[in-house]
């Protein structure tokens, strides 16, 4: 859980949009969005950082969209297949509580894998849920000087 010192549908609008990933989760490579921005059944194309820095695939799907308050997916391609969800609560106006939740459950013929890479990918895991203090420190920072120099002039910033 964290708190961050921005309204509520700044927060949830930036975290909604797959393609800011890069900038607040250090293993995500590369981000494809789906066609129609995000909203429940949305599908990102997604390339993690993986073991010795190969990519791998971690594509999701949104499976609960409700603006500002809830936003969660699964996991849809690679070796691991987490849900998770995002919570948005607005304690007092101007900050947002951020509650980040994130389950695997290993099914059928993954049950014997996972328990050899149980220690891997529970650390995995692990740097998700502690990428929200990078979340905090990039939207409480505001807009990068390129951004804010775009959007001065009418651009969309560059990816």
């Amino acid at each position: 859980m964290v708190v961050i010192a921005v309204p509520i549908t700044e927060v949830f609008a930036y975290i909604a949009d797959g393609t800011n990933n890069p900038q607040w989760r250090p293993g995500v490579m590369d981000i494809t969005p789906p066609e129609d921005g995000p909203d429940e059944g949305a599908v990102y194309g997604q390339g993690l950082r993986g073991p010795k820095g190969q990519r791998m695939d971690g594509d999701y799907r949104i499976t609960d969209y409700q603006p500002p308050n809830r936003l969660a997916f699964e996991v849809i391609a690679g070796p691991a297949r987490p849900t998770g969800a995002f919570d948005l609560e607005e304690p007092v106006a101007g900050a947002t509580m951020v509650r980040f939740s994130l389950d695997l459950q290993a099914k059928g013929l993954m049950k014997v894998p996972m328990r050899f890479a149980g220690k891997v990918i529970e650390r995995q895991m692990r740097a998700e849920v502690d990428c929200l203090s990078r979340l905090k420190d990039r939207l409480e920072a505001g807009p990068d000087e390129e951004e804010a120099e775009a959007e001065a002039e009418g651009e969309a910033p560059e990816a």
